[in-house]
């Protein structure tokens, strides 16, 4: 090969490395991969035979009857179809829905159950955030309550018991938890 034939050659391959990092130039070739937005895609009804062969024909354009908005659907989707999201009637069950129902004891239920699943949430949250604050910042606390001194409080007892006073009397003696230094125990 000539010098002007490798220069020509060095050229067009420099030109079409740097047009490849365009955006543009890669959609223009088809490399970049083009999904579809999954917020716009909708499902649609199937067709159906109409019960009565006397209705007119669809105009072109005009949104389906049988599908609704999308806020139609979600509503319908969230709120089971037949209950739409401001009324407050009850759902038609069939009888095998009502049979299962009634087997698994749903006209037992609670009716606060969402109260108390919230509220057991909640305490397994904040015990979670208890751990995760102890391995993330190394700050194990203290345990709640106090922590009573055993040996003194047998002693208490037993005085109590010999001068004939009921157990209660007196202070009850407890241990005294001394403040950590910072870098205690990490070594």
């Amino acid at each position: 090969m000539n010098r002007s034939m490798t220069f020509r050659l060095l050229m067009i391959s420099g030109l079409a490395l740097g047009l490849s990092a365009c955006g543009g130039f890669r959609d223009q070739l088809g490399l970049d991969k083009q999904s579809p937005d999954e917020f716009r895609v909708v499902s649609r009804a199937p067709l159906t035979v109409p019960p009565d062969f006397q209705l007119r024909p669809p105009e072109p354009g005009a949104p389906r009857p049988q599908v609704g908005t999308p806020t139609q659907q979600a509503e319908r989707a969230v709120f089971r179809n037949s209950q739409s999201a401001g009324t407050n009637q009850q759902v038609a069950r069939t009888l095998g829905e009502q049979a299962l129902v009634s087997a698994a004891g749903g006209e037992q239920a609670d009716p606060n159950i969402r109260q108390i699943v919230n509220r057991e949430t909640n305490q397994i949250n904040e015990e979670s955030d208890r751990f995760v604050d102890a391995l993330v910042f190394w700050n194990v606390q203290p345990p709640a309550g106090a922590i009573v001194d055993p040996s003194a409080e047998v002693r208490r007892l037993q005085e109590n018991a010999a001068l004939g006073k009921p157990a209660t009397t007196g202070p009850t003696p407890q241990i005294e938890r001394r403040r950590r230094a910072p870098l205690e125990g990490l070594f």
